[in-house]
């Protein structure tokens, strides 16, 4: 692999102007595919195999012509105080304003409070239901805005009126962090590089990647039902492994020049030895994402699916278009070590991030001393990073999962206020309602199975309310809505949900007749059920097949065994504190949370299937150097020293702009990105500062030699993929002289 690198390295070095000229192809025929799209249409959250997506699919199936995926809305009413929604003048604006909420062409219909029973007891709160005929995405915005106006009115008539429901619904936007983590990331490469046109090649690279993934998501969006966030994780990952990708084969291009060699070899040797980690560490990461298909969540799969494809693109432009830009920046790409104008300071001669003292030999750098140090304390850094990890990893004992709804959203919106009038005025259980779908049709008698399953449920506990069967036009199908006396993510519902289900195994027993429990709050339960059944069959696999290809990479069992017990450690870690902030609270102002409450189904699997991908990263490129150390004769302390001397800096760099970037999507407005753009922030930083610049030196001096240790039948059996650029000893060394002598000039 390493000469065939090489060999492409060299090739888009001399033929840049082909390769910009196809990447600038590619993203404007992206842009314009974007930009003609049609916009994006519904997206549909289905969940293969769980009760509540059959109760879904039997709806639409008994009962045509619905909308069950039309938005709603639910406009809340209160009364001024001393008065009820009863009183002439109040009855009048609402009257008024559900006239005008029926004056639209995509409005499928609005229930009046007075009519339809949705008046609380004491008089003071009613509310108005209001149904589309397309999804809260595809709303106009005049619509929006007539729905919003009919509720200024009765404001105006001295009500107090918030609006509930998904038709208010936004696409998230990211705020303006975004822009500052791109500017940290920027200037952390300036300060590696110490030159403006090195530490631009990596932005670049990364925002041309990000370009062509986001642009071709956008354009298919409407085709594959591509939700706004799919594109925004993309965006996420691709722009952080792209810079990170690029840096690693632009500062060994920039070693290579140290070492002498022409910049055109350089540019080929670059690109087969980082380039040869940027691909298993690539293919990592997109095994990690392309696994999210197991869990059969559609939604989930083409999130994974789609960020996977922008990290490919991401590792075709670090292999193709860094070294063709190389060739055009020439000499303003300084070899390691070169005098740095930008930064006043000449470090010729020294090792890349060295201090060169007057007259003297070149001072070790910072990776170096700490490499040392861990290799002659192992035990007390190992004992230290994995306690650390382990205290950090403590509020995960207490995680609670569940999925957002507007309970969950900031005090500020509508939508939460909306939600704690209806808690006041007809109880927490009716912002989650349950549906109970009843399937008589092999019933002889099927309004008797409707009133006997109605029955059955008014004796369960937790029950507040329900309402009487509402039967299809065939009558072999009938709706029940139940009220439950609890909050939708409370314990209490989730074990009423299960106790229906429990019951109506029995009616079927006796009847035939099969009961089906959905809703959101049915839904959501499914959700988190599904999530956790697969979060080990995920975990076995993502990690099993990147095992697998570790000891191909580092031709060892005990390093990738090594690498995956650390990336454990780092997402129990990372996790532990997710849940302190976003569930507990603990910083939660400084990390823009209004509302804490339980962390989102998918977040740990997500994370497992990100943070692993991203661990790999670090632990390739880090210990690819001191395995190409240790092959070519140093002793293994002596190769953990040499590996962080040449690594380590770099590696710290891609650290810090990683986190940078997913720190920048912190100031998302949708809680899922804010959630993992933290979550993948720390992550990284335990990853990176913890396991892989300490557990891993710690571990790999204590084993010594054993640590590179295979056994021959399967070093013969594995192939050999040569990632230390083995076979590129003595490619191109007649140029070392020359290039050496053009450095200089």
């Amino acid at each position: 692999m390493a000469t065939f690198l090489y060999r492409l390295g060299r090739l888009a070095f001399r033929r840049r102007h082909v390769v910009a000229l196809i990447w600038v192809a590619l993203l404007t025929l992206a842009g314009v595919g974007a930009a003609s799209a049609p916009p994006a249409g519904t997206t549909s959250f289905s969940v293969p195999g769980t009760e509540a997506q059959r109760a879904f699919d039997l709806l639409e199936e008994r009962f045509p012509g619905t909308s069950a995926d039309g938005a709603t809305a639910r406009v809340v009413f209160k009364a001024p105080a001393g008065e009820k929604m009863t009183d002439a003048d109040n009855k009048a604006a609402v009257d008024a304003a559900v006239f005008d909420l029926a004056d639209g062409s995509e409005v499928a219909s609005v229930a009046d409070p007075y009519t339809g029973n949705a008046v609380s007891k004491d008089g003071t709160i009613a509310y108005a239901s209001v149904k589309y005929d397309v999804s809260g995405m595809e709303l106009k915005d005049s619509t929006k805005d007539a729905l919003e106006d009919a509720a200024q009115q009765a404001r105006d008539a001295g009500l107090t009126v918030e609006i509930g429901g998904d038709a208010l619904q936004a696409v998230p936007h990211t705020g303006a962090t975004e822009i500052i983590g791109i500017a940290v990331a920027a200037v952390v490469l300036v300060i590696t590089f110490g030159s403006l046109v090195a530490a631009g090649l990596p932005l670049l690279t990364a925002l041309i990647g990000v370009g062509i993934g986001v642009s071709s998501i956008t354009a298919l969006a409407s085709a594959l039902e591509l939700g706004s966030t799919t594109s925004i994780l993309a965006m996420m990952i691709g722009l952080a492994v792209g810079i990170d990708y690029a840096l690693f084969i632009v500062s060994r291009y920039r070693a290579e020049l140290a070492e002498g060699r022409e910049r055109e070899e350089a540019a080929g040797r670059a690109v087969g030895t980082a380039g040869s980690a940027v691909v298993f560490a690539g293919l990592t990461v997109v095994i990690a994402l392309v696994g999210l298909a197991v869990v059969n969540i559609p939604m989930l799969t083409k999130m994974g699916i789609a960020a996977a494809g922008t990290v490919a693109i991401a590792v075709v432009i670090a292999l193709t278009m860094v070294p063709a830009l190389l060739g055009y920046a020439g000499r303003r790409v300084k070899p390691a070590g070169a005098k740095s104008k930008l930064l006043g300071r000449t470090r010729k001669g020294a090792d890349e991030g060295a201090e060169q003292p007057e007259g003297g030999q070149p001072k070790a750098n910072l990776g170096t001393r700490w490499a040392r140090f861990v290799v002659r304390r192992p035990l007390a850094v190992l004992l230290l990073g994995v306690v650390g990890l382990g205290a950090a990893a403590v509020p995960a004992a207490s995680l609670e999962l569940g999925l957002p709804d507007d309970g969950s959203q900031p005090t500020s919106t509508t939508q939460r206020r909306a939600y704690d009038l209806l808690s006041e005025g007809f109880g927490p259980g009716f912002n989650g309602p349950l549906m109970v779908v009843v399937d008589a049709k092999g019933s002889d008698a099927p309004q008797q199975v409707f009133t006997g399953v109605s029955d059955e449920i008014k004796g369960l506990d937790d029950v507040m309310a329900v309402t009487p069967p509402q039967p299809n036009k065939g009558g072999d199908t009938a709706t029940i809505t139940v009220v439950p006396d609890s909050k939708p993510s409370s314990v209490q519902t989730e074990d009423l949900v299960h106790a229906i289900r429990d019951a109506g195994g029995d009616i079927e027993a006796d009847t035939g007749a099969e009961t089906l429990v959905t809703g959101s709050t049915a839904m959501n339960i499914d959700v988190s059920q599904k999530l956790n059944d697969a979060l080990l069959p995920y975990l076995v696999l993502v990690v099993g097949l990147a095992f697998l290809l570790l000891i191909v990479v580092f031709r060892s069992i005990l390093v990738p065994l090594k690498a995956a017990l650390g990336f454990l450690l780092s997402v129990m870690a990372a996790l532990g504190a997710v849940v302190a902030v976003f569930q507990w609270g603990w910083l939660s102002g400084l990390m823009g949370v209004e509302e804490t409450g339980p962390v989102m189904s998918m977040m740990p699997i997500f994370m497992v299937g990100v943070v692993f991908g991203l661990a790999m990263d670090y632990e390739v490129f880090l210990v690819t150097r001191m395995r190409e150390a240790y092959v070519h004769g140093e002793q293994p302390g002596q190769a953990v020293v040499t590996g962080f001397k040449h690594g380590a800096r770099v590696v710290t760099a891609a650290a810090v702009i990683m986190m940078a970037v997913f720190a920048g999507f912190i100031g998302s407005s949708e809680s899922m990105v804010k959630m993992i753009g933290f979550g993948l922030a720390i992550a990284v930083f335990f990853d990176a500062f913890v396991v892989r610049m300490a557990i891993v030196p710690a571990v790999l001096a204590l084993l010594g030699k054993k640590a590179w240790w295979l056994p021959k039948w399967l070093d013969r059996a594995l192939p050999d993929v040569d990632v230390e650029g083995e076979g590129l000893r003595g490619l191109g060394d007649d140029d070392k002289d020359e290039g050496r002598a053009l450095v200089r000039t």
